[in-house]
């Protein structure tokens, strides 16, 4: 049974990640009133704010740690998905990698419909959300609530990875969301003071006492409620109870590719004839909700050391590179990243020391699909990004599989590296390569697209963000996204909440 309804808001917000906690910010700063709902618990985990220990926080109580179907091109494999559930969402179990991606990413977005997404158009918010270690610039913002720092004392194998790559040609760039993006260097992350600063200890926190906001955690969002075609609430429940909470201006959705698109699924807003498969009302014939479905690829090239490694002082990804299989490209479409410690190549075995070069794609083709498994909103839905679907993939991953080797095997890291584990010494050829790429593919933790942004048939949400076919409903998070940018989706998803809070302001 529901228990009475609550006072009604302004704003309802469900999400706390990276857009719905900027979204949140803007909207208190201009005195409204938010209702924030969070399915996990507060972030006052000591392992979030330490920079070194994110990956103590994979498949633990705040990750949503979501498997994907088998994927029929990966060996027929499940590849768990981390997605952060907790205050700060994916923002606060991330790498704190903050890169924008390459200009053609958002140019490209307003050439396919969606005006005001160009790159000249987007680069003044996220300049405004920063507040960069260097200054304002031309290509970065000062006093803006998320701080961004350098790598101030880098690990002797992040120096060896730049080394061994700017001698195999790389040109070294010193801010990959500077004017060069293509090239070898060490990374900007959203940290300050040692500590990892989340979309919501940098947005929300400094705010939280404001009367306005009113903050659920452990809230699961069931649906949306609507009176007529008009969104005018959500119903949640805390602990097995259910709850309502009512918006009077808007419901913003910022649950991510998965939450957002389930969320409008169990609404009725989605494809028909999925909705009346599964009994669930049809309010808005939608096709495109759960589609469009991608996520950059990546493998983990697992090095064996010859002794123990020192320990890192910043985030375990301090360097990383971007390059492109063919130099026509306006932009890169290739992703290698270091870490310093062993990050696990599935079924490879796991040496007690060592170090990992993880070659990655980051203009996939492949394309998937989001469907409900059922009615229930406490059931995970059914994700298929479908890795690997076009060949396309597999070849460019396979390049920087062997970019990656090249690297690795470089004299800069011969006093470090003992024997190379994954893909090992057996692999030889380029046949042998794709099997590795099939057995061992997984997420680089960058999804998009279910709820596409767009003006055609298929597109979820119009270019200012409001849900095709209904009224005072909105989605701001990275399931917007025509296409996934050329880069680490955290500072673009802070960039739609950005974009996001501007149009529900100025009523668009």
């Amino acid at each position: 049974m529901a228990t009475p309804e609550a006072a009604e808001h302004d704003y309802v917000v469900v999400g706390a990640g990276s857009a719905g906690s900027v979204i949140t910010r803007r909207l208190l700063d201009q005195g409204y009133r938010v209702h924030v709902l969070e399915a996990g618990p507060g972030d006052d985990d000591p392992l979030i704010s330490t920079p070194q220990a994110w990956p103590a926080l994979l498949g633990g109580e705040m990750d949503w740690a979501i498997p994907t179907v088998p994927q029929k091109h990966a060996n027929d494999r499940s590849i768990i998905w981390p997605r952060g559930k907790v205050l700060g969402g994916s923002s606060s179990i991330n790498g704190m990698i903050y890169v924008r991606g390459h200009r053609s990413d958002y140019d490209s977005w307003a050439y396919g419909g969606c005006p005001g997404w160009d790159w000249e158009s987007v680069l003044p918010l996220f300049k405004r959300s920063e507040d960069h270690v260097d200054g304002a610039s031309e290509w970065h913002g000062a006093g803006g609530p998320l701080p961004v720092s350098r790598i101030a004392d880098p690990h002797p194998t992040a120096l060896a990875f730049i080394e061994a790559a700017t001698a195999l040609g790389i040109p070294q760039t010193d801010d990959f969301n500077g004017e060069q993006m293509s090239g070898v260097g060490f990374n900007h992350v959203t940290v300050r003071d040692g500590k990892r600063m989340s979309a919501w200890q940098s947005f929300v926190a400094p705010v939280a006492g404001l009367p306005g906001l009113t903050v659920t955690t452990g809230a699961h969002a069931h649906r949306v409620l609507f009176e007529g075609e008009r969104a005018v609430g959500v119903e949640y429940s805390v602990g097995g109870t259910l709850h309502r909470t009512r918006a009077a201006a808007e419901v913003v959705l910022c649950g991510g590719v998965i939450g957002s698109a389930q969320l409008l699924l169990l609404s009725g807003v989605g494809p028909a004839g999925q909705l009346r498969e599964l009994g669930i009302g049809v309010l808005a014939d939608l096709p495109g909700v759960g589609e469009n479905l991608h996520d950059h690829a990546i493998v983990f090239n697992l090095y064996e050391a010859a002794k123990p490694l020192p320990p890192g002082k910043a985030n375990l990804l301090e360097a990383q590179l971007f390059a492109s299989t063919d130099a026509r490209r306006p932009g890169p479409d290739l992703q290698p990243l270091f870490f310093h410690v062993v990050y696990p190549a599935d079924s490879y075995p796991v040496p007690e020391h060592g170090y990992t070069i993880a070659p990655g794609i980051v203009r996939p083709l492949s394309r998937g699909t989001l469907r409900l498994a059922s009615a229930d909103p406490e059931t995970s839905p059914l994700v298929d990004p479908n890795m690997l679907a076009e060949s396309h993939d597999l070849e460019a991953l396979v390049d920087a599989v062997e970019m990656c080797r090249e690297i690795g095997a470089s004299s800069s890291f011969d006093e470090w590296r003992k024997a190379e584990v994954a893909p090992g010494p057996d692999a030889r050829t380029r046949d042998d390569l794709r099997e590795f790429v099939r057995r061992a593919v997984s997420t680089y933790q960058h999804q998009v697209g279910t709820c596409r942004m767009g003006l055609d048939s298929m597109s979820v949400v119009d270019p200012s963000l409001r849900v095709h076919g209904v009224s005072g409903l909105r989605v701001a998070d990275a399931s917007i996204m025509p296409s996934v940018p050329s880069g680490n989706t955290n500072a673009p998803s802070i960039m739609i909440g950005e974009k996001a809070s501007d149009l529900i302001l100025s009523g668009q």
